[in-house]
């Protein structure tokens, strides 16, 4: 009796994680298809197949279910970090490395990004999250900067910070650049301030 009563309650806890995983993906599918403003949590319910009391159970509010999605969105999608850089010898190769990084990361990642910059100022719950992806790339800017000959001009930080945005990147890509020409693009905008 007793092996069953704890097959069985790992049983319940194995079906209930499997549910909470199908949700948060549900959520993500959604996020990436029609944008956080129109993910429903009536939405989310379906595309799990579940009821929404059960959406509940698992998340008491909105802002736990995107919390949940943007966690586990970033596990299968984490952005570049420094060591894609870091052992690029001089500037130029490391500015050029971290922009073609990100440039790269965006491609394979924008629609989600798309939906999130359209949506943020309409769900508050997915503005802390985005915050939090700034503050990450003006920290990359910043150490960058400082790796850079130029290193004290707050200018640079700046141009950089403004060259990693997921924006920045939108823009020249509507003017129909590869991630190469967009990245190259960047530098030459870094160099001109060392000149």
């Amino acid at each position: 009796m007793t092996k069953t009563r704890r097959y069985t309650q790992r049983k319940r806890a194995a079906d209930r994680e499997e549910t909470r995983l199908r949700i948060v993906e549900a959520a993500m599918a959604l996020h990436e298809e029609i944008g956080p403003r129109d993910t429903t949590i009536s939405a989310i319910a379906q595309r799990a197949g579940v009821q929404r009391l059960t959406v509940y159970r698992h998340f008491p509010d909105e802002t736990a279910v995107f919390e949940a999605c943007t966690s586990h969105w970033l596990e299968l999608n984490p952005p570049p970090v420094p060591t894609a850089w870091e052992a690029c010898e001089g500037d130029d190769e490391r500015v050029y490395a971290a922009l073609l990084a990100f440039y790269r990361y965006y491609r394979g990642t924008q629609r989600m990004w798309q939906g999130a910059h359209r949506d943020e100022p309409k769900v508050p719950a997915i503005q802390g999250p985005m915050a939090e992806f700034r503050a990450y790339l003006h920290g990359v800017g910043e150490e960058i900067g400082k790796s850079c000959a130029a290193g004290g001009d707050s200018r640079l930080t700046i141009t950089l910070q403004h060259a990693l945005a997921f924006t920045t990147w939108a823009s020249l890509e509507s003017l129909g650049l590869d991630d190469e020409a967009k990245a190259a693009l960047a530098l030459a905008w870094v160099q001109g301030l060392e000149r």
